[in-house]
């Protein structure tokens, strides 16, 4: 049986947007093409609903897109982890950074892990994170954080039955390495990958290595799938 073609569908980040994956679309061959969806306060400058209606927006647009590769970076995992919970069509999941850690939820210490991080970030990539936040807005991207920060995750992945891949970079004091460890214990079938030298903006920063990853997601279903 021939291996079944499976589509990748990424959610950017808090105040993102596709300008933040495009180094990892460009690294993609065309016959493994991905689809950004940008949601309120994750690339759209709009009122934020509550985090299941942002998974219900995901799961309306993968209507007739199934078998989907689902893709989370940062605040927008608790999006694909909670889509991934109800929707059949979702075969594997990779979560890139994923927050957000119980410990962080206090705004001192938040503040203080992501001045960490940010500090380990390369500065050419300063002007295109900031502009991608201008576009989103201050007021999506606070009124999103205020809906995702009190989600669990980690309660939440236990009820995901697909392959889970946690992907943390090493420099990332966001998501700290015992974090994202729990997280992919915590999904049936969860794996950890980490990104050597990286912080939390992987997907801008270490590019190449993400495509690789996705890839790898992609052959490894298809082998699955062709086997069945």
């Amino acid at each position: 049986m021939s291996a079944t073609r499976i589509r990748t569908v990424v959610v950017p980040g808090l105040g993102l947007d596709a300008r933040s994956w495009s180094g990892v679309l460009s690294s993609l061959p065309a016959s493994a093409p991905a689809t950004v969806l940008p949601l309120p306060g994750m690339g759209l400058r709009k009122p934020v609903p509550p985090l299941q209606t942002l998974a219900d927006q995901v799961i309306e647009h993968l209507i007739g897109k199934g078998p989907v590769l689902l893709v989370g970076h940062s605040q927008s995992c608790q999006v694909v982890a909670a889509v991934a919970e109800r929707d059949p069509r979702v075969v594997a999941v990779v979560l890139l950074g994923p927050t957000t850690d119980p410990r962080l939820r206090r705004v001192g210490g938040l503040a203080g892990a992501w001045l960490r991080t940010a500090v380990r970030e390369p500065m050419w990539q300063v002007p295109r994170i900031l502009a991608q936040w201008l576009s989103t807005g201050p007021r999506a991207m606070a009124a999103l954080w205020r809906r995702a920060a009190p989600d669990r995750i980690d309660e939440r992945l236990p009820r995901v039955p697909v392959p889970v891949t946690v992907v943390r970079g090493t420099r990332d004091a966001l998501c700290r390495a015992d974090w994202a460890a729990a997280l992919a214990d915590a999904a049936p079938r969860g794996r950890l990958v980490q990104i050597d030298g990286a912080a939390h903006m992987t997907v801008q920063t270490h590019a190449d290595e993400v495509a690789a990853l996705l890839l790898g997601e992609l052959q490894r279903w298809g082998t699955d799938s062709a086997s069945r």
